[in-house]
């Protein structure tokens, strides 16, 4: 079956333009008779030399075609181009960005992504690619300083208007229980990677006494650790060293009491209040989504816990937090009651056919939140009042219950 034409999506804010296009004879097919054709328009420019870079083409890399071209890409647009691949061959694809030049392999080695080899001293950019054979798709994205990625976004961004990564249980990398070990990596680590949405589930310790400030790290009823107990205070020490160095971003924090013990939400929410999220320098706690450019270097609450009566009237009566406490369970699609936070949470996998169902669910919900669409004006008080249109889509990808023996036993 022939592959459809190559199309080249740009998912950056850069300008990329397809300068060299070049065919080698894939490892896995057959030898041609009679050497390899070299067809060459030579060129003075240092990038247009070719060398093979890739395990697929080491043996066989002497037999190629190469042709200048001319395919610009704008930002974030697909391009269809009239290039045909082939199964018995490999594209080398040479893309110039500010004068720059970076080099891709497709089909790449395995369906995973691709950095691009940079062709120029010291390069600006560090680009990634995906490509999927089946479509002939290549999609392109910068991948570089992850660390800083909101840097890239104007102030008037409505938070709600960026795709930010995020993970369940965000601290349970400990050793720990099967059921309750979520994460492979540390929090540092996750935020070091791009990660901006903290899920955190902690058990207050001493709820009847106003002056602790304990929070123990839990996932349901279980401590996040079996080599000693993880506080929520180390952890928002860590999120801070980490906007430190990085002011360009901000952390959204959801948080939620669980546990064992006789403590409340309410108290959950004194001690908050009273020891954490006391500082508006640090901590953005309105009761609505923010733009961007109000909450960098600060820590932004989303609260799935009920409030003390005296944090209510907080805000001007809207209270305190973004407010997540009538969160959905087990939806595919569910509204908080104050219609800031759309959730995708479906977990009961209990039976299989139910993994179609959670992908399904989730792919939807992806679906739902690319349909916004984000005007950036330029007054602060225009971008407020756009914030406020698009709620928070929150999607959850992961799904465990413990499956029926007869399919555990199959």
């Amino acid at each position: 079956m022939t592959a459809p034409p190559l199309v080249i999506r740009n998912l950056t804010f850069n300008s990329l333009e397809l300068k060299l296009l070049e065919r080698f004879e894939a490892a896995h097919s057959s030898p041609k008779k009679g050497g390899g054709l070299v067809i060459r328009t030579l060129s003075g420019l240092m990038s247009n030399i070719t060398s093979p870079s890739s395990h697929q083409l080491a043996a066989k890399s002497e037999s190629f075609s190469n042709h200048d071209v001319s395919v610009r890409i704008g930002p974030f647009e697909s391009k269809p181009t009239d290039i045909q691949p082939n199964a018995k061959e490999v594209l080398r694809l040479t893309f110039e960005v500010q004068g720059q030049r970076y080099r891709i392999d497709t089909p790449t080695p395995s369906q995973r992504s691709t950095v691009l080899t940079p062709l120029s001293p010291n390069p600006l950019f560090e680009f990634t690619g995906i490509y999927l054979p089946q479509s002939s798709h290549l999609a392109l994205y910068s991948s570089a300083n992850l660390e800083s990625w909101m840097s890239k976004h104007m102030n008037e961004t409505p938070l709600s208007a960026l795709s930010i990564p995020g993970t369940h249980n965000s601290p349970t990398h400990h050793k720990a229980l099967p059921s309750v070990r979520c994460q492979a990596v540390s929090v540092k680590d996750q935020l070091d990677n791009g990660v901006r949405f903290l899920d955190i589930r902690v058990q207050p310790e001493s709820p009847d006494d106003p002056s602790k400030d304990g929070l123990i790290l839990v996932h349901s009823a279980f401590p996040v650790s079996l080599t000693g107990t993880k506080y929520f205070r180390d952890l928002i020490n860590t999120v801070f060293a980490f906007l430190n160095d990085n002011p360009t971003e901000t952390i959204i924090i959801s948080l939620k009491r669980e546990g064992v013990g006789r403590s409340t939400d309410q108290q959950l929410s004194k001690i908050l209040k009273d020891h954490y999220a006391n500082d508006p320098n640090r901590w953005f706690t309105e009761n609505r989504i923010p733009i961007l450019g109000e909450t960098r270097s600060k820590v932004v609450l989303l609260r799935r816990f009920c409030l003390d009566d005296s944090l209510k009237g907080e805000n001007g009566g809207a209270g305190w937090a973004i407010d997540g406490e009538s969160w959905p369970d087990n939806c595919a699609d569910g509204t908080c009651s104050s219609g800031e936070i759309r959730v995708q949470d479906f977990y009961e996998v209990a039976e299989s056919v139910n993994i179609e169902k959670k992908i399904t669910f989730s792919t939807d919900h992806l679906q739902k939140a690319a349909q916004g669409v984000c005007s950036l004006p330029g007054g602060a008080n225009a971008a407020a009042a756009e914030a406020a249109k698009q709620p928070f889509f929150i999607n959850f990808f992961e799904c465990f219950e413990f499956l029926e023996s007869k399919l555990l036993a199959g």
